[in-house]
């Protein structure tokens, strides 16, 4: 019935000017029907970024940094409390859990040695002023890390580029023992992630490395792994 109704109502409407025409010669009408037609969808673009991260460092290696992109907050600063997914790249490099954390994301191939560079390629879909974010583990230290926090990238056109170095922070999440049962860098291949937290509980800036060339005996660390900051250096380039 209701396509009856429908066809109706058409052939009464294709019908009206003849009727009308018949009824007075002169007096002849056209119906307008507007039709709104929905307008194209936009096409999705791509915002992609190259990020080269540098190890400065005589003897430490970098852990593959770990590169989120994402709108909104922190996704760790000093003097915060650390995350569960900080954590793990803080005491054992890895970076699978904290690589979800935004709306964007990737991760290095491998440690970075001392001395070398890896670039990273990151794309965001129709976002022009995201926040980047980076977070690395230094390996041979319980809980040291170095990365950015929440960069506004909306400063950046296509083709442009920005450098930066940053230091080494402390998680707050492991007593710097440098034991060589805490430390699972190459120095001594301890114990990577423990959730049990025995230290400050915050995010900090990284005291060093004390070593046992000078005069901690328990440290499985020598002269070789203190650093000074920076730690890496950072380029960020727009490609698209």
């Amino acid at each position: 019935m209701p396509n009856l109704i429908k066809h109706y109502k058409k052939v009464l409407l294709l019908a009206l000017p003849l009727a009308l025409s018949a009824c007075d010669d002169d007096d002849t009408r056209e119906v307008i029907v507007e039709v709104e037609v929905p307008a194209p969808e936009p096409t999705p673009v791509d915002v992609s970024y190259e990020v080269t991260v540098v190890n400065l460092t005589n003897g430490q290696p970098v852990s593959p940094p770990a590169i989120v992109l994402h709108t909104d907050g922190n996704l760790w600063a000093v003097g915060q409390v650390p995350s569960v997914e900080l954590e793990r790249i803080a005491e054992e490099g890895s970076s699978e859990s904290f690589l979800t954390l935004g709306l964007a994301s990737a991760g290095g191939d491998g440690p970075i040695t001392p001395g070398d560079q890896q670039t990273i390629s990151v794309t965001i879909e129709d976002i022009t002023d995201a926040k980047l974010t980076i977070a690395a583990m230094l390996g041979n230290t319980n809980d040291a890390f170095t990365g950015i926090n929440a960069w506004d990238l909306s400063q950046l056109a296509v083709g442009d580029s920005w450098t930066t170095t940053r230091p080494a922070y402390d998680a707050g999440t492991e007593k710097n023992t440098e034991s060589a049962a805490t430390v699972p860098g190459p120095a001594a291949s301890g114990e990577g992630f423990n959730p049990t937290r025995d230290d400050s509980g915050f995010i900090s800036m990284h005291p060093g490395v004390v070593s046992s060339d000078d005069g901690l005996s328990t440290s499985a660390l020598t002269v070789e792994h203190k650093f000074d900051n920076p730690v890496i250096r950072i380029q960020i380039t727009r490609t698209e």
